[in-house]
């Protein structure tokens, strides 16, 4: 039988055409398979990209914050302010104010065998007008006694020892183990500059003494000898005027 060769090329048309269709859905397949795989994270190409994306957007958002280090001074963390001591005297009455010579009078008459005589910060710092006193104390100190302390002669103060603070860590005078320091102040030598002088100690029996001028007085700080010499000198440049701490 003799072939129309026109059908021959229809034919062969026809059946290529069915070729490729066949080829682009198995094109189209062998796609999506790739993409489905890529989206369960089972694809090479796209392993770990989730976890890419999700640093960038953390590196570029989070801020990272770095604190300094802060040193403390075990010295000074041992010392507390004197806002919370309890002043043995503060409750004094009658309490005297007005010029420094009538304070001291006043006070002078409340004595009572002894030239030591319990007054309030209050008096003191009208009876020695400029006088300071430490801002800072030992941690365990609880409780300031304070006097004025006369010349029995001439009922004025005295000019070695003018004023006297005891630093207790229980209620004073019942036990003299419990006072771990004294500060005695003086009036300067009238050649004394007002700016405060270097500070000097002074070894004694059971602990340190350091002794300063300034602005007129002369101040001595007894510290026992379980209170460092550190911690000791820590308190006497801490000084500041008592007028200002008065109650």
């Amino acid at each position: 039988m003799e072939m129309n060769p026109f059908g021959l090329v229809q034919c062969l048309y026809t059946c290529a055409c069915a070729i490729l269709e066949a080829m682009k859905r198995a094109t189209i397949i062998i796609v999506l398979a790739s993409l489905a795989l890529g989206a369960c994270g089972e694809s090479e190409l796209f392993d770990g990209l989730g976890e890419r994306t999700r640093d960038l957007v953390a590196a570029s958002t989070t801020t990272t914050l770095q604190l300094d280090e802060v040193e403390v001074d075990p010295v000074k963390a041992a010392l507390i302010g004197p806002g919370g001591l309890l002043w043995f005297n503060d409750d004094i009455d009658p309490q005297f104010t007005g010029r420094a010579q009538d304070v001291i009078r006043s006070v002078w008459e409340r004595k009572l065998n002894s030239r030591f005589v319990q007054a309030s910060r209050d008096e003191i710092a009208a009876a020695m007008p400029g006088v300071l006193f430490p801002e800072l104390v030992p941690e365990n100190i609880q409780w300031v006694t304070s006097q004025l302390v006369y010349d029995n002669t001439t009922g004025a103060l005295d000019s070695d020892t003018a004023a006297a603070f005891g630093f207790w860590t229980s209620e004073p005078y019942q036990s003299d183990t419990s006072r771990l320091g004294v500060l005695r102040i003086g009036f300067a030598a009238i050649d004394a500059g007002s700016a405060r002088s270097e500070i000097v100690p002074i070894l004694v029996p059971d602990g340190i003494s350091l002794g300063w001028t300034e602005a007129g007085y002369r101040y001595e700080l007894f510290c026992r000898s379980s209170v460092s010499s550190d911690l000791c000198t820590e308190v006497a440049v801490s000084t500041t005027a008592l007028v200002e701490l008065s109650s």
